[in-house]
């Protein structure tokens, strides 16, 4: 079997890692090779059985929904969900709104189109943010607001940079943790639950992802796998974390933030294409606490895949 690699044109070092521990990992099995997703790619892709994707740039809102989609329409199987269940992921609003029917705790939320502003709040502390980004882009100290008129200028602010409409939900001040998820229907397991602990940040820095805390203090931020969470909890998690999964129709693995205060969870929002970089990803961390080296993350991944297909088949 020969597998192609999907992966971006421009790659920064943590995506360069990634991709290649991917490949180094899958070579052990099967023939595999590397295949930018670029103008070439659809006369190229055509020469394989089977492809591990890694894209999620094709474009400024539509990211990762572009490579799925080609794939689909040249039926080619490949690992992760399709540009259906991305697309549901992408947008946070459309993420909350079927978390709220489904009864899928999350924050209580609303949200502004351009040119829309709040008239009055409830006596509330919020966060406000782009609703089509990722990487915490566009989430600053000051988008946490507890007062309309801060509030008014987050939105405004979100509208002149992002060209998007505003997403605002309540923030919830408590610990973070993420939610892995490896497999498909039966075969769905949740990794070891990964608390991300913001106690030994410098002092006077938020204590939460912003822009600036994921990027730049990565290293000062302690990772603790699994959480310290009660088992109760800890349930509650994975039963809500399996029942977002299927309901949103993913596919192999996925990762889901979440905030707990006083006992009761929240689930933020859903990375449908979490990256894969070797010892850094949250869900890398989960797999080598659940006793999972690295070449045995990817080989589950692409079996799942490999087995939903062969389902679809019958």
């Amino acid at each position: 079997m020969k597998i192609a690699i999907v992966h971006e044109i421009n790659l920064n070092e943590e995506e360069k890692k990634m991709v290649e521990s991917v490949k180094k990992a899958l070579s052990k099995k099967y023939e595999c090779e590397l295949v930018p997703f670029d103008e070439t790619f659809i006369s190229r892709i055509k020469d394989y059985n089977f492809v591990f994707n890694l894209s999620n740039k094709g474009g400024k809102e539509t990211k990762q929904l572009h490579v799925p989609a080609i794939l689909d329409a040249l039926n080619i199987p490949y690992t992760a969900s399709n540009a259906y269940s991305h697309s549901l992921c992408l947008d946070k609003i459309t993420t909350k709104i079927i978390m709220k029917y489904h009864n899928i705790p999350t924050p209580e939320f609303m949200y502004f189109d351009i040119g829309e502003l709040p008239e009055k709040i409830d006596d509330k502390i919020y966060i406000v943010k782009p609703p089509r980004e990722g990487s915490a882009k566009g989430i600053t100290r000051e988008s946490v607001v507890d007062n309309l008129e801060d509030m008014r200028k987050q939105i405004k602010k979100i509208h002149e940079e992002f060209k998007q409409p505003a997403l605002v939900e309540e923030f919830i001040d408590g610990m973070e943790v993420s939610v892995g998820l490896i497999g498909n229907d039966e075969d769905l397991e949740v990794l070891p639950i990964l608390e991300i602990d913001f106690s030994s940040l410098p002092e006077g820095l938020e204590r939460f992802y912003s822009y600036n805390v994921k990027h730049n203090y990565g290293e000062q931020t302690n990772y603790v796998c699994p959480a310290r969470i009660p088992e109760q909890i800890k349930n509650s998690l994975e039963k809500y974390a399996k029942k977002l999964f299927k309901v949103l129709s993913l596919k192999d693995y996925a990762r889901m933030d979440v905030r707990i205060r006083n006992g009761n969870i929240y689930f933020i929002e859903v990375n449908s294409l979490p990256q894969l970089v070797p010892v850094y990803s949250d869900i890398t961390k989960m797999a080598e606490a659940a006793g999972i080296t690295y070449e045995d993350l990817i080989m589950k991944i692409l079996e799942s895949a490999m087995r939903r297909y062969k389902g679809e088949e019958k």
